[in-house]
């Protein structure tokens, strides 16, 4: 009965608008989506789930310096269209993506005679809208913000850090709706009926990120604004950033979702061959702890010694590329880079020819320590530089709490930093370079569109383990990132440490498990997986070694088999091409036994090669307690394991 009044209650509403809703629904039925216009023109939507109001009446629109666009509104057409496709990706979490939804969209005609539609597609689970702007008289606007409104039904839990959080650089935390204040996108939904929702934009092009203002019940979307105040200055024919939210009703169902990467544009590169997933070590770590300087001097890490020192033990350990940071001058003020003249002790040609000849990439690094303008000056001469020493791979930096622009200071965030970060991906597409983004804009499936945006930083990552005031990351934080930031792309969190001493700040360390470690080259996806720790850490632990030589980071399809957000996650993931299976399990600071059921495996019997916390681990007192044991499985048999506090397994089944 409580199901039918909410229902009834959400078209009772619809139904005093001054014009007749118009509906989209899901192709299974499941889900619909009602839009209409208020009295005063403005538009509005609810979306029903199995019967079941999610979204009540809630606002669509936006306000610009020439007009009120989210009142005063005339429908003048309507149309609809489906899809029902499966597309390949280049590389990704799965091999194979279906899109299936359901698309209507409304064309409007404001009072001041601008031109709006506003299109909604409805998938099975989940739904999503954005503005479009056709050609007109009118050929230019400026955004001031959006009045996109999302009320609900119930105070639900939201998982989220504040908006104004540099770099995305947090942890993630719980609170309800009413007590969140602002959040960045994405945020999850914990619904107070035990299903999830997953809120986040997609196809993020020459507009700001959005955030959200929260109050109990409602979020209402905040732009990032520019430095003069307003949100965007956009030439028509425009489109904004889709606005979507995932509904499932298991975390299975959450992860699985590919509504983001189907709202962006298909691939835009001609050839993508030069395109190919990796692992890597780096010059990198030892900048952390110190041992090592960016900088030239008696410290420098980044030394043609040193680079093939690290470009032999990735030859010899089955390791596709070495990272260096540090090479290029300019480390001294962290404000003039010069990305195409090495320190003195850094021979680029002997370096790229010697890598060359080991079959070893390099990722090369430009940090730009903000200076967004000066880089794009000189764009296309640095990425040709790399391009004539082989580098295919740049790992970009922004330290700096704005980026600085043609047009000033600016949130990396705004227009004006999403701007800088597509001409950024696009200059190095064409000198067939791949992007790891760090400081970067929170990923929105553009790596469809660009597949050379591999992957990107935007967390609270391993270097916080180095050097944070507060002892480094909780073991609760990469059993949150699952189910919230990972949902948004990639992401280069740099797992894998293999020694967890830290003589410069001894009461900062990493609150985990070696087989924890081990379990996050699973559990935390990146096309580009940086095994982050010294050569000599690895050389001291061979069997835990072997699992990070044998896990690959390209997949056929992946799958939660378990898990709760901020307590534990079970991840199982196929080699892409292969009938092999990779697995990661980490839980927080409660030990937990967990039970594995293997029913995905194909019929055949494997080897199950099994990494996991030895009964003595404990990660505090003995963290790096590694039992490796191997057995026989079949798709009929369950593991059943015992995780450590901040522990976990990893196991290789082939």
């Amino acid at each position: 009965m409580k199901k039918i009044l909410i229902t009834l209650l959400a078209i009772s509403a619809m139904l005093s608008c001054t014009h007749k809703p118009m509906s989209v629904s899901s192709p299974d039925g499941s889900l619909t989506v009602n839009i209409a216009l208020n009295s005063d023109g403005s538009p509005v939507y609810n979306v029903i789930r199995d019967s079941v109001t999610i979204i009540t009446d809630s606002r669509l629109g936006l306000t610009a310096t020439s007009a009120d666009l989210s009142r005063d509104y005339k429908i003048i057409g309507t149309k609809t269209n489906s899809a029902d496709q499966t597309w390949e990706t280049i590389w990704g979490e799965e091999r194979k993506i279906r899109d299936h939804h359901n698309e209507l969209i409304i064309s409007l005609k404001h009072s001041s005679g601008i031109m709006m539609d506003i299109a909604v597609r409805a998938y099975d689970d989940g739904f999503a809208f954005r503005y479009l702007f056709p050609q007109q008289d009118t050929d230019s606007l400026t955004i001031l913000a959006e009045t996109t409104e999302y009320n609900f039904t119930q105070d639900h839990e939201l998982w989220s850090i504040p908006w104004r959080t540099e770099y995305y650089e947090a942890l993630w935390k719980k609170s309800p709706m009413a007590l969140t204040d602002t959040a960045c996108s994405p945020v999850t939904i914990e619904m107070a009926d035990g299903t999830y929702a997953f809120m986040h934009e997609a196809a993020l092009t020459d507009y700001p990120a959005q955030n959200f203002v929260c109050s109990q019940r409602h979020i209402t979307t905040y732009l990032t604004p520019l430095a003069d105040g307003t949100s965007a200055h956009i030439k028509l024919p425009f489109s904004t950033p889709w606005r979507f939210m995932t509904l499932a009703k298991t975390l299975r169902q959450l992860m699985a979702s590919r509504i983001m990467l189907n709202l962006n544009e298909p691939c835009q590169l001609d050839d993508t061959s030069w395109i190919r997933p990796m692992k890597f070590i780096g010059i990198w770590w030892g900048m952390h702890l110190k041992t090592m300087t960016w900088h030239a001097g008696p410290q420098h890490g980044a030394t043609t010694a040193n680079m093939l020192r690290y470009i032999d033990f990735a030859a010899e350990n089955g390791i596709d590329a070495v990272l260096a940071e540090g090479w290029n001058k300019g480390w001294e003020t962290w404000t003039d880079f010069d990305f195409m003249t090495p320190y003195p002790d850094w021979d680029m040609d002997s370096i790229s020819r010697y890598a060359a000849n080991r079959n070893i990439a390099i990722v090369g690094h430009n940090e730009t320590g903000g200076n967004a303008a000066a880089y794009e000056l000189k764009l296309d001469s640095i990425y040709a530089y790399h391009q004539k020493h082989g580098i295919h791979v740049i790992k970009t930096g922004y330290v700096s709490p704005v980026i600085n622009t043609i047009d000033g200071p600016q949130y990396n965030r705004s227009q004006a930093g999403v701007r800088h970060y597509r001409k950024v991906i696009e200059t190095a597409a064409r000198y067939h370079i791949a992007i790891d983004n760090h400081e970067p804009v929170m990923p929105t499936g553009l790596q469809r569109t660009l597949p050379n945006l591999m992957t990107q930083e935007g967390v609270r990552g391993q270097e916080w383990n180095a050097w944070s005031t507060d002892g480094g990351n909780p073991p609760e934080h990469v059993t949150v990132l699952p189910y919230t930031r990972v949902l948004a792309g990639p992401v280069d969190f740099t797992p894998c440490l293999f020694s967890f001493e830290n003589p410069v700040h001894p009461e900062t360390r990493a609150q985990s498990t070696l087989a924890n470690q081990l379990a996050l080259l699973v559990v935390l996806y990146s096309p580009l997986q940086m095994a982050c720790d010294l050569p000599e850490n690895y050389q001291q632990r061979p069997e835990a070694w072997q699992f990070v030589r044998d896990v690959p980071c390209d997949w056929e399809r992946s799958t939660l088999i378990d898990g709760a957000i901020g307590q534990y996650t079970i991840m199982a993931r196929q080699k892409r091409g292969a009938d092999e299976w990779y697995l990661g399990a980490v839980t927080n600071s409660e030990a937990r036994d967990i039970t594995i059921p293997l029913n995905f495996l194909g019929d055949r019997q494997f080897t199950a090669v099994i990494y996991r916390d030895a009964d003595d681990a404990d990660w505090r007192t003995n963290p790096y307690a590694l039992t490796v044991e191997q057995q026989t499985v079949t798709a009929a048999d369950t593991l059943r394991l015992h995780l450590a506090a901040a522990g976990g397994c990893a196991i290789a089944i082939r």
